[in-house]
């Protein structure tokens, strides 16, 4: 199959990949909408004239984004919610609440390298609680309003996801030890199984679904792999790394939220507003951001698995 491609590059800024396109009258939610990546895709979007809601924890700060996207875009539908993704009632209450159809959703939020395993009181990994699972449970919960006009979910993984496959025999690191960037990479890894099984699931819902890797940002997001007290070896990591704005990185979230050059394309893998090839895990140890998803976070078999145990996770 031939990889799709774009005119966008690494490069490109989210505004640049929706300049000229109309979104008025798409309803979109971001979850994480309030710093980072996740906010400036919902600035993009936004400025598009799509209406937007800030899915978040903080409630007060998301006001005052949203105030702040308001100010520079113009648009006036830019609304903030309450969601934490540990949280299955605050999931289940998000997605209650929300009337009418759904156009755009875009898992963005998460946690990475946590330093010591924590575990939610489901007793859940909290990196694959947050990063997968809640997502996992706003998706489904939201089927019907994504499936009323052919909506679109665009979900926020990470090469990190070269570190590790979906362990499913330990996926909460009962029985082995916890690394923190294995963690992060299995719960990426299932957020490009989410998106390959969603997309098989629901086409015949008229949704699409499909991951991507923004690239390296500097955001809050590595406070934990690289804060103050980092080591030699990360200092060396964090100074060498390919960094790009978080407009940049918001480009690949925007090309699958709101372009129409993918209009029907699901369950794939993007990276630099491209689709990324098949490439080997260990690409990882000769390259900071290797360009590619491993052939394990596509795998048919592993995602329906995925889909199974979420599905039984979440009830």
């Amino acid at each position: 199959m031939t990889l799709l491609t774009t005119p966008f590059n690494r490069d490109t800024t989210a505004d640049e990949v929706l300049h000229g396109v109309d979104l008025s009258g798409r309803r979109a939610v971001v979850t994480g909408g309030s710093s980072g990546v996740g906010l400036e895709t919902a600035r993009a979007l936004a400025r598009a004239g799509a209406e937007v809601t800030l899915a978040v924890r903080d409630t007060a700060k998301g006001a005052g984004v949203a105030a702040e996207i308001t100010a520079d875009t113009g648009n006036t539908q830019v609304a903030v919610a309450p969601l934490e993704l540990t949280d299955l009632d605050s999931v289940r209450a998000f997605a209650a609440d929300w009337q009418g159809p759904l156009h755009i959703l875009v898992n963005n939020a998460g946690i990475m390298a946590l330093p010591e395993l924590q575990l939610t009181p489901q007793g859940w990994e909290t990196q694959f609680a947050t990063n997968h699972l809640g997502h996992f449970a706003l998706a489904t919960g939201l089927h019907r309003a994504l499936a009323a006009e052919g909506g679109r979910i665009v979900a926020v993984s990470s090469t990190a996801h070269l570190y590790s496959p979906v362990v499913f025999e330990d996926i909460h690191y009962a029985q082995r030890p916890y690394l923190p960037i294995e963690a992060y990479g299995q719960s990426k890894t299932a957020i490009v199984l989410f998106a390959a099984e969603a997309g098989r699931r629901w086409a015949a819902d008229g949704i699409t679904a499909n991951s991507l890797m923004p690239g390296g940002i500097r955001t809050p997001l590595q406070r934990y792999a690289y804060g103050d007290d980092m080591s030699d070896q990360a200092r060396a990591v964090y100074d060498s790394y390919p960094w790009r704005s978080a407009a940049q990185g918001a480009a690949t979230s925007a090309l699958l939220a709101g372009s129409p050059l993918v209009e029907g394309v699901t369950g794939r893998y993007f990276q630099n507003s491209a689709e990324a090839p098949v490439i080997a895990p260990e690409a990882i140890g000769s390259d900071l951001e290797p360009v590619g998803v491993a052939g394990y976070a596509l795998d048919p078999g592993a995602a329906r698995r995925l889909w199974e145990v979420s599905a039984a996770a979440v009830g």
